[in-house]
């Protein structure tokens, strides 16, 4: 049978050989991830992994093994990343270098995995339980520890193509999902046994692992089939999307031009029934807080008792030394005035601020030589004629868990990015595709304003209601979609549930196994 047939070229391989395809593995395993959704290429990416760190002897290899299988799979899903250095005119070099080492020090989470799944003496079904509980783990420490926390291509975003299977979320998490498929994919291992020989009786558990995922699809199916599609009533929003590419973003002889194309945009159709504006993240270049005259350019084309939400730069006030920075969100109403603001709080390493800079001699990719400031500024705003906001900008959307103030819950998302950085790669989908699932573990709808796309509306069960597309120049009208009444599992209790579920099904697949063995 294949399956023998591929176990055994496998485990035969040693050294460069054996390196060399586990990094192969991991890139066919990328492949899951939005725009391309292949899935299916986590069976054999996955099953080859654990056949692999479980056929070694040594556990230095097994890490290996791990280590080259994480460096192919992040580097395929973190190239873009580089993009953003040719954006910026750094180069090539540079931005080769950034997605390596990010592609390295993340493959040492799979790394870690592998190492001990090789330390288990757990077999069949069970090693699977233990791997898939292991992956998810490593997942949930990428995303909150290592680097400050990186949590792009968690494996349950495989499933973003479908609204149906993404559904589960509402209870579990993407850490959840990520649990069922990894499992899924790698219970293909349980068709060979540890000798290499063909067990009919072990098709079994694919078995139960397709008709668990199925199962989910159903489930979520049921859950849209109950579904509302309401709108938050007097609330009508107009999206801008300028379309700017990144190398012209920040010519100081093209600011008056861009600040220009945003104003014509939002007056480009009848404003009668909007009621609120919202432009991207730093679509103002220039500092609001210091001028009065942009200000009231804003005010002229705010919607009468209503409001513009815009991305800009804010700069500290008075004579503080050194001067601090901040990637801002701004409201400015009719007058001209700033009526809200929020400060970014998560910010990007490289991006807007250098780490170990007297270390490394590069500048940060944005505008300017000095960092940027983290911010510390309660996240839900309270703006007039809207229900209580949820301010994102950029990458912080990406965060499972973390994307609300408990204490003031707010009512919507609002996702102000720039992910002109990125040009027309992978990148922009797969990070509307991690937007799109806060929206379903909150159950909170989300407005997604790009400078280049994919500017959105997202209903409280993920679900695209309108959007505009990569590298299209126009506006988007929108109604705002209503949260869920009660909110959801997940938004109550967060990762915690989940991260203990799995815990358990590892400790008793570990146990039972080891007794087994």
């Amino acid at each position: 049978m294949w399956a023998e047939r591929l176990h055994a070229a496998l485990v035969q391989l040693s050294g460069v050989r054996q390196w060399g395809v586990s990094a192969l593995l991991g890139a066919i395993g990328s492949l899951a991830f939005a725009p391309f959704h292949l899935v299916f290429a986590l069976v054999p990416a996955l099953t080859g992994l654990l056949w692999f760190v479980t056929s070694v002897s040594s556990r230095r290899t097994a890490f290996a093994i791990g280590w080259w299988f994480g460096v192919g799979h992040f580097v395929a899903g973190f190239y873009w990343v580089g993009q953003a250095f040719r954006a910026a005119d750094i180069g090539v070099w540079w931005g080769s270098v950034a997605v390596g080492a990010l592609a390295a020090a993340s493959a040492l989470s799979i790394a870690v995995v592998a190492v001990a799944c090789n330390a288990v003496r757990v077999t069949g079904v069970g090693q699977v339980a233990v791997f898939a509980s292991l992956w998810t783990f490593a997942e949930w420490g990428r995303s909150f520890v290592v680097l400050g926390g990186f949590p792009w291509n968690l494996m349950g975003y495989v499933w973003g193509f479908s609204d149906n299977m993404i559904q589960v979320a509402a209870v579990t998490g993407v850490f959840g999902i990520s649990a069922v498929t990894v499992f899924g994919a790698a219970v293909a291992v349980t068709v060979v046994k540890v000798d290499g020989r063909f067990a009919l009786r072990r098709w079994i558990w694919v078995g139960v692992a397709a008709a668990g995922l199925t199962a989910i699809w159903a489930g979520g199916a049921l859950r849209l089939s109950n579904a509302h599609e309401d709108m938050v009533e007097g609330v009508r929003l107009r999206i801008v999307q300028a379309n700017i590419a990144q190398h012209h973003k920040w010519l100081p002889d093209l600011r008056k031009a861009h600040f220009a194309e945003h104003l014509a945009l939002t007056q480009m159709a009848a404003m009668q029934r909007i009621t609120h504006v919202i432009w991207p993240e730093t679509a103002t270049p220039y500092a609001l807080g210091r001028d009065d005259r942009i200000r009231q350019m804003i005010g002229a084309v705010t919607p009468p008792d209503g409001l513009l939400i815009t991305g800009a730069i804010r700069i500290s006030k008075g004579e503080e030394a050194p001067q601090r920075i901040w990637n801002s969100l701004r409201a400015i109403s009719v007058s001209g005035d700033i009526v809200g603001s929020y400060d970014k709080m998560r910010l990007v390493p490289f991006g807007e601020y250098v780490p170990l800079r007297d270390w490394l001699p590069i500048d940060k990719l944005v505008e300017g030589s000095r960092d940027y400031s983290r911010g510390n500024a309660e996240r839900t705003l309270e703006l007039e004629g809207l229900p209580l906001v949820g301010p994102l900008i950029c990458f912080e959307v990406i965060f499972p868990g973390s994307v609300v103030d408990k204490t003031k819950r707010p009512q919507w998302l609002l996702n102000l990015t720039n992910d002109a950085w990125y040009g027309n790669s992978t990148g922009p989908y797969q990070h509307l595709v991690q937007a799109r699932f806060r929206s379903v573990e909150e159950g909170l709808p989300l407005i997604r304003a790009a400078n280049t796309g994919i500017s959105a509306a997202v209903d409280a069960y993920g679900r695209v209601v309108t959007s505009l597309g990569l590298g299209e120049r126009g506006v988007l009208d929108t109604g705002l979609p209503v949260a869920l009444v009660g909110g959801t599992f997940y938004g109550k209790y967060g990762n915690f549930p989940v991260l203990f579920a799995v815990g358990l099904i590892f400790a008793i697949a570990l146990v039972g196994g080891t007794r087994r063995a």
